[in-house]
């Protein structure tokens, strides 16, 4: 079984705009995103999938200059973008990961990947439906033939720019198989969509980086236990904010 990870990553995002170069410890956050997604155990390459829009330029020179495969599609159909990747490299199974998860635990999306290959002709696998990982540690496993299913079929904007949540509104119709976190650490937001998000992932990685730490999920919740005022720092920042307003602005059919 082939199996690629697939970075979604762009410079544009309204609420943090270029968060995808932005420092953390002295590296890029794409830097961070991509050094931990190529060390999952069990996967063949990684890709990053960014746009063709004008904006994205500084990114693709970045990651040129750093030997990081890059390629780029579809702003708004993100589906798309994935499929593009994945179709000519001849993947059996995709990982999806966002660009926005500098504090990505390799281990915890290993085992995402190890629950999609013990499920016969499984569908897809998840670490966030429903959530029980921080924010920020989200892993998703989706057969290449979902996939090209999803591509074919799922027309509506939000299926198009969230490119798993018509398996996830529609479990129903694919196999799927779930790893969860007990306790639930769902309340913990570890991604970088805002300001405040930078700002506690700046303190976090600078700590790390004094402890000489890799940064692996429980490595940052004994930080934080440590230092719970950092956590607080953006605690007001709900999850999923993306696909919320993805769904106010393009409301699914009856038939979606």
């Amino acid at each position: 079984m082939k199996t690629i990870v697939i970075i979604q990553a762009r410079m544009g995002a309204s609420r943090f705009p270029g968060k995808m170069l932005k420092p953390l410890a002295g590296r890029a956050v794409i830097e961070w995103v991509f050094d931990r997604a190529r060390v999952i155990a069990g996967i063949d390459q990684v890709v990053v999938a960014t746009t063709t829009a004008q904006q994205d330029d500084p990114l693709v020179a970045f990651c040129q200059s750093r030997s990081i495969p890059i390629q780029r599609g579809s702003e708004n159909d993100v589906l798309d973008r994935y499929y593009q990747v994945a179709r000519p490299l001849q993947a059996d199974a995709i990982i999806r990961i966002t660009g926005d998860c500098p504090l990505l635990d390799p281990r915890e999306s290993a085992k995402v990947l190890e629950a999609f290959q013990r499920m016969p002709a499984c569908d897809y696998a998840s670490n966030n439906t429903p959530a029980t990982f921080p924010d920020g540690l989200d892993t998703e496993v989706v057969s290449f033939r979902a996939l090209e299913w999803m591509w074919t079929h799922a027309r509506e904007q939000p299926y198009r720019e969230h490119v798993t949540y018509y398996i996830r509104s529609h479990l129903d119709k694919f196999r799927v198989v779930e790893v969860a976190h007990t306790p639930s650490l769902a309340h913990l937001r570890w991604t970088l969509d805002e300001a405040a998000d930078y700002r506690l992932l700046s303190a976090l990685t600078e700590e790390l980086g004094r402890r000489q730490q890799y940064g692996y999920l429980e490595e940052v919740l004994a930080l934080l236990r440590e230092r719970p005022e950092l956590g607080a720092a953006n605690q007001h920042i709900g999850r999923d904010e993306g696909l919320a307003k993805s769904l106010r602005e393009h409301p699914l059919t009856a038939e979606g």
